[in-house]
C-alpha cells in the first residue's frame, strides 16, 4: 500500500472510472441518471442561493450595515465570482460528482481531499440545519395567518428558550418579541424536574419530507426545484416592484451608519446566502453535457442572484429604517409595517416554498459527497450504493436526513450560519488554490476555459499598496486585551505576502489568486471563536481519516499493487 498521504488521483483515471461505471457497478450495477441541462442547473443554483438569505439573514445584515449592506453583496458576489470561475475550470476538466473534494484529490492529494470532503460535509449539514430552522420560522408565521397556533415550545430550540427565560428573570436584556416568545415557550413547555421538552418539530418534519423527495430520484427533484424557483423569483420581483413605490430615500441616509466594520458584520449571513452554486457541481454525473453546462449554470445563477439581492437590500432599507430590520422574516415584516398584510401573507407563503427549495438542493448535494468519498475507500462502501429503482445514492441520502433532522430540533440559526460560512470559504480557498496547481491547457470548443491573466506585477503592487494603508493596524495587531482575536488576520497577511512573491516568481494566474485572497479575507471576518470550532471539526475528521480512510484507501492499494 502506498504510504504517502498526498497521493493524487490521475484526472484521466477519474474520468475513465466514471465512464466505465466502475464505482457504482461494484455495488449494484445501477448508475446515476443524466437528466440535467443548463436551464436546470441555473435554476438549481438560483434555488440554492435565493432562499434563507433573501428571506431571513438579509434582515440582520441590513440592521448591522444599513443601506451599505449592498456593498457587502457586491464584494461577496465578486469573491464568489472568482471562486465560481475556478469551480467552472475544474468542472470542465473533471465532470464527476464530488465537487471540491474530487478537485482537491486530483490537485493536492488524498489528505487535503479528505479535509475538504470532511469540511463539505459540515458545510452542507450545518447549512441544511440553518435552512430547516429558517423554514420553520416562516411556516409557523404562515400557520398563524390561518389562525392555527403551534405551541411555542414546539417551534424553537431549547437553548434559545432557556436564554430568554434567564433574560426575563434577571432583566439582563431589552425585552424584545423574540425574548418574550422564548420565555413563553419555557413557561408552557411540559417536562419533569428542571428539564423541559422543547424542540423545533417543524424543522424536523421538513427535513424528512425533503429527504424522501431526494431519495426517490433526480428527475422528481428537478421538477420540484424548477417549479419552486419560478414561484419564488416571481414573488421576489413583485416585492421589488411594489416595494419601490414605498421607498423613502431619507432612509438611505446615512448609507453606512456603523462604518465599513458594520457592513462587514453581515459577512456570515450574506455569504451563507451565496453558497448554493457549490452544490451544482455535485450533480456533474447527472448532467447531459457537464463540461459545457456546469460552468454556465454556476455563472448564470450567480449573476441573476446578485442582481436580485442588491435590489432587495435597497428596497428593504428604503422602505423602513435599517434599525427595524433585526427580525427573522424581514420581507414579510416591512409589508406588515406598512399595513400591506395581504402581500405580507403571500411573502410568508413564498418564503416557505423558497427555503424548502434551498433545503432540497443542499440535501441533494451532501449524499453525493458521501458517495464520492466512499468510492475512494475513505468511507464504508454502503455510502456509494446506488438504488436499483430510483438511481440515487440511497444509504447516503438516508444518513444525510438523520444528520440534518436531529440537530435541527435543538440548534439555533446564528451559530449554524457562522459555521457554514467558514466551512464554505475554506472550500473555496482550496478550489482556487487547486486551479493554480493544474497544468495549463489550451481552450477547446464546447468546454469552459478559465482565461489566463499574468499576476506577476498586479498582486505584488496590490500587496504593497494594501500594506501601506494597513501599516498602523498591522503594527498594533498583537497589543491590547483581545490581541489573540487578530490571529486569523495575521494568517491572511502571511498568505498575501507568500502569494505576492509566488506571483512575481511563478507568473501565477490572476483570477485564482484573487479568489484565494478574497475568500481567506472573508474567513478572517468570521471571528476567532468560529475558527476554533472549525479547527475542532477538522481534528475530528483527521482522527477518522487516520483510523479508517488511510487504511482503506483504494488509491493507496492500487499504487502499492
Amino acid at each position: 500500500m502506498s504510504k504517502s498521504i498526498f497521493r493524487k488521483k490521475n484526472i484521466h483515471k477519474i474520468l475513465a472510472d466514471v465512464a466505465s461505471g466502475f464505482s457504482d457497478a461494484e455495488h449494484s450495477g445501477s448508475h446515476l441518471k443524466k437528466e440535467l441541462n443548463v436551464k436546470d442547473l441555473t435554476l438549481m443554483g438560483i434555488a440554492a442561493v435565493v432562499g434563507a438569505g433573501i428571506f431571513s439573514t438579509i434582515g440582520l445584515a441590513s440592521f448591522n450595515g444599513g443601506p451599505g449592506v449592498t456593498i457587502l453583496f457586491v464584494l461577496t458576489a465578486i469573491t464568489c465570482g472568482f471562486s465560481a470561475l475556478c469551480y467552472a475550470e475544474f468542472a470542465s476538466r473533471i465532470p464527476v460528482a464530488g465537487s471540491a473534494y474530487t478537485y482537491a484529490y486530483a490537485s493536492f492529494g488524498e489528505l487535503i481531499a479528505w479535509i475538504i470532503g470532511w469540511d463539505l460535509l459540515m458545510e452542507y449539514a450545518i447549512g441544511n440545519i440553518a435552512v430547516a430552522i429558517s423554514w420553520s420560522t416562516y411556516f409557523v408565521n404562515l400557520m398563524e395567518g390561518f389562525h392555527i397556533h403551534i405551541p411555542e415550545y414546539l417551534t424553537m430550540d431549547y437553548f434559545t428558550a432557556f436564554k430568554a427565560h434567564q433574560a426575563i428573570q434577571n432583566h439582563t436584556a431589552e425585552i424584545t418579541d423574540t425574548i418574550k416568545q422564548g420565555a413563553l415557550a419555557w413557561s408552557r413547555a411540559p417536562g419533569f424536574g428542571g428539564v423541559k421538552l422543547i424542540a423545533n418539530v417543524p424543522a424536523l418534519l421538513i427535513v424528512v419530507i425533503i429527504t424522501y423527495l431526494v431519495y426517490i430520484g433526480i428527475r422528481e427533484t428537478k421538477k420540484a426545484t424548477n417549479a419552486m424557483v419560478f414561484l419564488k423569483i416571481a414573488i421576489v420581483i413583485v416585492v421589488i416592484a411594489v416595494g419601490f413605490f414605498y421607498v423613502t430615500p431619507a432612509n438611505w441616509h446615512p448609507f453606512m451608519p456603523n462604518g465599513f466594520g458594520g457592513v462587514m458584520k453581515g459577512v456570515s449571513g450574506v455569504f451563507f446566502a451565496y453558497i448554493g452554486f457549490d452544490a451544482i457541481s455535485t450533480t456533474a454525473e447527472e448532467c447531459q453535457n457537464p463540461q459545457r453546462d456546469l460552468p454556465r449554470g454556476m455563472i448564470y445563477s450567480l449573476i441573476i442572484c446578485t442582481v436580485l439581492y442588491i435590489l432587495i437590500a435597497l428596497v428593504l432599507t428604503g422602505m423602513v429604517s435599517y434599525k427595524e430590520l433585526a427580525v427573522g422574516d424581514p420581507l414579510a415584516y416591512v409589508f406588515t409595517k406598512l399595513h400591506l398584510n395581504a402581500l405580507s401573507g403571500i411573502i410568508s407563503f413564498s418564503a416557505v416554498i423558497a427555503t424548502a427549495s434551498v433545503l432540497l438542493i443542499f440535501q441533494l448535494g451532501q449524499p453525493r459527497i458521501w458517495m464520492s468519498m466512499s468510492r475512494d475507500g475513505l468511507l464504508p462502501k454502503a455510502f456509494s450504493r446506488i438504488h436499483p429503482k430510483y438511481h440515487t445514492p440511497s444509504f447516503a441520502t438516508i444518513v444525510t436526513g438523520f444528520v440534518v433532522a436531529i440537530p435541527a430540533l435543538f440548534m439555533n440559526l446564528t451559530e449554524v450560519t457562522d459555521l457554514t460560512s467558514i466551512g464554505t470559504l475554506f472550500a473555496f480557498v482550496l478550489v482556487c488554490g487547486g486551479v493554480l496547481l493544474l497544468p495549463r491547457e489550451a481552450s477547446r470548443k464546447g468546454r469552459f476555459h478559465l482565461p489566463y491573466i499574468n499576476s506577476k506585477w498586479i498582486i505584488p503592487v496590490v500587496f504593497i499598496v494594501g500594506a501601506y494603508f494597513l501599516k498602523d493596524h498591522v503594527v498594533n495587531m498583537f497589543t491590547g486585551k483581545d490581541a489573540h482575536q487578530n490571529f486569523p488576520f495575521f494568517l491572511f497577511i502571511i498568505l498575501s505576502a507568500v502569494l505576492a512573491v509566488m506571483s512575481f516568481v511563478k507568473n501565477l494566474s490572476l483570477i485564482p489568486v484573487l479568489g484565494l485572497l478574497s475568500c481567506f479575507y472573508l474567513m478572517t471576518e468570521l471571528g476567532y471563536t468560529n475558527w476554533l470550532r472549525f479547527l475542532i471539526w477538522l481534528v475530528i475528521g483527521l482522527v477518522i481519516y487516520f483510523t479508517y480512510g488511510y487504511k482503506h484507501s483504494l488509491l493507496g492499494k492500487e499504487k502499492a499493487a
